[in-house]
């Protein structure tokens, strides 16, 4: 008998988020549209969604606010009965020089990069290990494994490399119960701003499309023994 599953994608409203939660329709039987703002976008990503013939609905949360976080998982538990796949994809950067940056520029950079995943994957998971199948995956950055300087990006770096530190832990404490949890990271997408004096390789200007692929097969029962992964999505941008 084939398992129905059912998935949430953070910030899904528009843009990378969105292209998510239009293909995993393909590997479920519903997707929850998370949202902070633009109803009208959340809603179109939901029609689009249905038109699959899939279920979907649109829910509102603010991922700084830890209630409201773990709030999400409770609600799309509820509206489906059940969480299989978990994609954290809110994660804004801020493109600043390192020293303009202010405490508040810090705590957002965490918080909506970090914080907000630690909280959504730490609230997904009972109900996956009780069920013995899980995948969460979190949205990364392709250069958060290189430790060196990153003047106009500092905090938002330093956010995303604490990012994959949490899915390698989290990934080590759940060997065994049936959950994975990986990070998909990519490198400059279709509509990202190129870096002052930097040029574009061939093929290395990624689209949400590709990193959609990316997450698709994390989520397949064919990747049920990768965890832990960093699978990095930029051709050979800055390599």
């Amino acid at each position: 008998m084939t398992v129905e599953r059912f998935a949430l994608v953070t910030g899904a409203g528009r843009g990378l988020g969105r292209e998510i939660a239009i293909a995993l329709a393909d590997r479920a039987a519903g997707v929850a549209v998370h949202y902070l703002t633009d109803r009208a976008a959340a809603e179109a990503t939901v029609g689009s969604i249905r038109a699959k013939g899939k279920a979907s609905i649109a829910l509102r949360a603010d991922l700084i606010k830890e209630r409201e976080a773990a709030g999400l998982i409770a609600r799309a538990e509820r509206e489906f009965g059940r969480l299989d796949i978990l994609i954290n994809n809110v994660g804004p950067i801020l493109m600043k020089p390192w020293a303009e940056l202010n405490a508040s520029d810090w705590e957002r950079m965490f918080r909506t990069n970090l914080i907000s995943s630690f909280v959504c994957l730490k609230a997904a998971l009972p109900g996956m290990r009780t069920r013995r199948w899980g995948r969460i995956i979190n949205i990364g950055y392709s250069r958060a494994e290189q430790i060196v300087a990153f003047p106009t990006i500092t905090a938002y770096a330093a956010a995303k490399t604490s990012l994959l530190i949490l899915t390698r832990t989290a990934a080590a404490s759940e060997a065994g119960s049936g959950v994975t949890i990986n990070i998909v990271s990519p490198g400059l997408l279709e509509g990202g701003v190129l870096p002052k004096g930097h040029t574009i390789p061939d093929g290395a200007v990624g689209t949400f499309a590709d990193v959609a692929e990316a997450v698709r097969y994390l989520v397949s029962e064919e990747a049920r023994a990768v965890t832990g992964t960093n699978l990095v999505v930029a051709g050979s941008w800055k390599m």
